[in-house]
């Protein structure tokens, strides 16, 4: 008996030595990129910046990479996927796009950010703090553009992504600051603000080379209507130096049709520069 307890007491150890081995692990975090936290003179406040760096990035290589900027660049935002649609689309397999560096500017407050001011009452009673995007366009111009630019190996090729009151404030850069950004994507604009001004708005003429995108959901009509007046107002205005896309989402509505319209904007825009 003695002999049998002690064969059962090896086998139990032998068996917890087993499962405790099998459970040792190690974790490390896991980085796609930095966060930088800045203090904005032009803001007059704090702003996060995530950046998303290619793999093999490195500030001792020769190596220049073009620039995404992100609106609702937030982490529990846009940052994460769009990131990885760069990533993928940059495969050396895929081929769809240059590698490029994806920077998500964080939201403090994109009601103020990305709206001008406004003299329809319901805009002024929802948005209380609206009517910073001039300040906001200025801060991307004069700090930020200037900071990626000196602080990261980049190309001079940069390209605005915007969804919704961020569409609204890619639109308002496209036809007031044209040149500030190469590459235009524009899904789900919301150009009804302001009972739709900006699209009465004469836009400021360009020399350069733009890739301008646009695309909308199953939305409501609204929304439906100044997407496509959009385009329709860009085609009239278009010369040999804009190829300008547009495309409606059938099966994706106002929450989920950035994902597909950045895909589809990347393989367009970026096939045409080959």
């Amino acid at each position: 008996m003695k002999i049998q307890n002690i064969f059962i007491t090896f086998i139990c150890c032998l068996l917890s030595n087993i499962v405790l081995a099998q459970n040792k692990h190690t974790t490390t975090p896991l980085s796609i990129g930095e966060k930088i936290e800045f203090q904005s003179k032009i803001l007059k406040e704090k702003r996060v910046l995530n950046i998303y760096l290619p793999h093999k990035y490195s500030k001792d290589s020769i190596k220049t990479y073009p620039v995404i900027y992100l609106l609702d660049g937030s982490i529990d935002e846009d940052f994460i996927h769009i990131s990885g649609l760069v990533q993928f689309g940059s495969f050396s397999w895929i081929r769809m796009i240059p590698e490029s560096i994806v920077v998500g500017i964080a939201n403090v407050d994109r009601k103020r950010d990305f709206t001008y001011p406004t003299n329809n009452k319901k805009d002024k009673e929802d948005f209380p703090t609206t009517g910073g995007s001039e300040n906001f366009i200025n801060f991307i111009e004069k700090e930020l553009q200037p900071f990626i630019e000196k602080k990261y190996k980049t190309t001079t090729t940069k390209t605005i992504i915007g969804q919704s009151l961020g569409g609204l404030l890619a639109t308002e850069i496209l036809f007031k600051k044209p040149n500030l950004f190469d590459n235009y994507i524009i899904t789900s604009p919301s150009l009804w603000w302001d009972d739709e001004s900006l699209l009465t708005y004469v836009p400021t003429p360009y020399n350069s080379e733009k890739s301008i995108y646009i695309a909308v959901g199953e939305e409501g009509e609204i929304m439906k209507k100044v997407a496509k007046e959009l385009y329709d107002k860009l085609q009239l205005l278009q010369n040999d130096n804009t190829e300008l896309y547009y495309e409606f989402f059938e099966k994706q509505n106002h929450g989920d049709a950035l994902h597909l319209a950045v895909y589809n904007a990347f393989e367009k825009i970026f096939k045409s520069k080959k």
